[in-house]
């Protein structure tokens, strides 16, 4: 495994210290960064990550239509089930998994290019609570045509290292509207996204080690040094998984805990072991 990263610095995001809502008893959301009413002139973005919201959603509610605008805004379904609607799909015209693709479950990934405006809803149609992370980067550039895409990631392949699961629009910035259409992303397999930007998640066994590449590897991202890593520990297990990172003993991260990683560049590979007496599941969040 690598070497610790000394030109590395890490500061945690503890738990406790996030921004708290709660909305008419069906909705509770951890914020990591300033949203809506919670504000934090110290968290406001990361690299162009500017929104990392824990919610959970009870049985029969949710998020009503709503516009967006300008924002990559991607959910990541930890249990339950999510159904999102939007503006560009009827009710009825609802199709299989990708850019039709509706009801999310565990596993599933569902991206949304807000560009020029779109309206859509979140809602748990379910009888059971939905557990999710809602995520917002910002565009490398503002008026693009929205769409969304939705995939399914492997549980299996989660265990095995660090999974990408959003990586670059292969053709940038300046991506024409056909290459726009066929959204190939710089990682085969993975959700393309408009901004400098790779995502990540894996299931880590105790005393297991994963290493994630920064930049996603060589050749992934445009900006190659001084790369800003958000490390995230869901609330899954009930307070009995833990992680450390870069093997540093202050830097141990229970659930609900974050760490920023700031300082390192493509070629490093950051260490993230698992301590707890569970499997671990950590999201990577790797921006300009």
């Amino acid at each position: 495994m690598s070497k610790p990263l000394t030109h590395a610095t890490i500061v945690a995001r503890r738990s406790s210290e996030r921004g708290y809502a709660e909305h008419g008893g069906w909705l509770k959301s951890f914020h990591t960064f300033s949203f809506a009413n919670y504000y934090d002139h110290r968290f406001t973005n990361f690299g162009s990550l500017r929104v990392l919201n824990e919610d959970r959603v009870s049985a029969k509610n949710g998020f009503p239509t709503h516009p967006h605008r300008d924002a990559e805004i991607f959910s990541y379904i930890l249990n339950g089930e999510l159904t999102h609607r939007d503006s560009m799909i009827k009710k009825g015209g609802e199709g299989a998994q990708g850019k039709d693709f509706f009801r999310m479950k565990r596993g599933d990934v569902q991206f949304t290019t807000g560009g020029t405006g779109i309206a859509h809803s979140e809602i748990n149609e379910s009888p059971k609570p939905v557990h999710f992370l809602q995520i917002w980067a910002l565009p490398w550039k503002t008026s693009l045509k929205p769409q969304y895409h939705t995939r399914t990631f492997s549980e299996e392949a989660k265990r095995a290292n660090f999974l990408p699961i959003l990586s670059p629009l292969a053709a940038g910035p300046d991506a024409t509207p056909a290459e726009e259409d066929a959204a190939v992303p710089k990682i085969p397999e993975t959700i393309p996204i408009h901004a400098d930007f790779v995502m990540g998640a894996g299931i880590i066994a105790p005393e297991k080690t994963f290493g994630w590449a920064v930049g996603g590897g060589e050749g992934i991202v445009g900006k190659t040094r001084k790369r800003n890593v958000y490390v995230h520990v869901p609330m899954t297990k009930n307070g009995r998984a833990s992680v450390r990172i870069d093997g540093r003993e202050e830097m141990v991260l229970e659930e609900g805990d974050g760490a920023f990683v700031s300082g390192v560049n493509v070629g490093d590979v950051l260490r993230v072991e698992s301590l707890g007496e569970v499997d671990a599941e950590v999201v990577v969040l790797d921006s300009d």
